[in-house]
């Protein structure tokens, strides 16, 4: 479940945003109580991109952001509870992390689904099902 982590440049350092990835990450497995899973844990991964000061923008004028994006099956995600628990998070995360200077309001969060038998899990193309046994073995 790949996650991906926009940043304008400033608002975290690389440390920061290594310790971002690390309680993102923790904070969905928890939420789909998945935390400790052998088979799930490892196949979430993650990329960091800053963006130049400048080449962010919001309505058309520059300003600082922080993107939270997830790829994941499509029972990932799917509840209220989940996703506000999530978005919540991810905004305290960004927020606590830059030191109290990146607002809440420009932390955003979204999920992307995958199309069913897409997921690719230790080099297979799984359906929602294979993928749910797969993980339920961990």
């Amino acid at each position: 479940m790949p996650l991906t982590l926009t940043l304008t440049e400033g608002i975290l350092t690389r440390e920061q945003a290594t310790k971002a990835v690390r309680q993102l990450t923790d904070t969905m497995l928890e939420l789909h109580d998945l935390t400790g899973n052998s088979v799930m844990t490892p196949n979430v991964t993650a990329n960091v991109h800053f963006v130049p000061e400048g080449l962010s923008f919001s309505g058309g004028e520059p300003f600082r952001g922080a993107w939270v994006e997830w790829k994941v099956p499509s029972f990932a995600f799917a509840t209220r509870e989940v996703q506000e628990g999530f978005g919540a998070s991810a905004a305290d995360i960004i927020h606590e992390l830059s030191g109290g200077s990146q607002p809440k309001e420009n932390v955003y969060f979204n999920v992307v689904h995958t199309v069913d038998g897409t997921w690719n899990l230790d080099g297979r193309a799984m359906t929602n099902e294979e993928l749910g046994e797969a993980i339920s073995k961990g």
